[in-house]
């Protein structure tokens, strides 16, 4: 089985990670996959998928470490939540890191999802959100000037554009999203402390208000290991 030997290499460090308690250092790189017979990029590529997890996290001149099981944020996908309700739900110790404001207009791509002539006026808000001290997804909205203005994000913003744009009153009706699975970007690797390529949770997403005017066009990337979603579905013909 061509298979056999990659499968072999994440169970001998599935075991590894195992019996290493939350905090350790694994060894270095190149004396681990001298350890387990195996060359540093077939290595790499097999941790990939425990860093993906949650379970070790790389440090760029650090090291590789020991997570223990992380903390998961469930929820169902039938209603759309902010990230933060759904911690606060199941007690989980969430919270952004600073906000990164910027006033853009539209290009291509955003005029198209937010239905609008290009050189429109736009605020792109970005920000990472956090779990025991290390960031696990990273959130990037895109709205008309005119629905939401920088100044109005002071120093209590929350972090969740969604959450914030329903305390303020507004009427709110649908979210359209795509859901796929990611490589990470150079961009978006940096904001999650991961390796470029990285596979991601991504959710892309149209806020919809009640008179049918899109509000906000959204990016979303989630660490895999620390997400489980689900959705409820009627039987067909039942």
């Amino acid at each position: 089985m061509p298979h056999f030997p990659f499968q072999r290499l994440q169970a001998d460090l599935a075991a590894l990670i195992a019996k290493s308690p939350p905090g350790a250092r694994l060894p270095s790189e190149p004396d681990l996959a001298a350890e387990l017979g195996v060359s540093r990029a077939t290595l790499r590529e097999a941790m990939r998928t425990f860093e993906a997890q949650g379970l070790i996290r790389r440090r760029q001149g650090a090291g590789t470490f020991v997570v223990g099981q992380p903390p998961v944020i469930e929820g169902g996908l039938e209603m759309l939540e902010s990230m933060l309700t759904l911690a606060r739900r199941t007690n989980l110790n969430v919270g952004p890191g600073p906000a990164v404001v910027e006033k853009i207009l539209s290009d291509t791509e955003c005029s198209s999802a937010l239905e609008i002539p290009i050189g429109t006026r736009l605020v792109r808000v970005s920000r990472t959100m956090r779990a025991d001290l290390r960031p696990v997804a990273y959130l990037v909205d895109t709205l008309p000037e005119d629905v939401l203005h920088p100044e109005e994000l002071t120093s209590k913003f929350s972090g969740s554009v969604l959450d914030y744009l329903l305390q303020r009153g507004d009427s709110l009706t649908v979210s359209r999203t795509e859901i796929t699975a990611s490589n990470a970007s150079s961009e978006v690797a940096k904001m999650l402390e991961i390796q470029r390529g990285d596979v991601l949770l991504q959710f892309t997403a149209k806020l919809i208000s009640i008179s049918g005017r899109v509000v906000d066009y959204s990016y979303s990337y989630f660490l895999p290991g620390y997400f489980k979603f689900h959705i409820v579905r009627k039987v067909g013909g039942a």
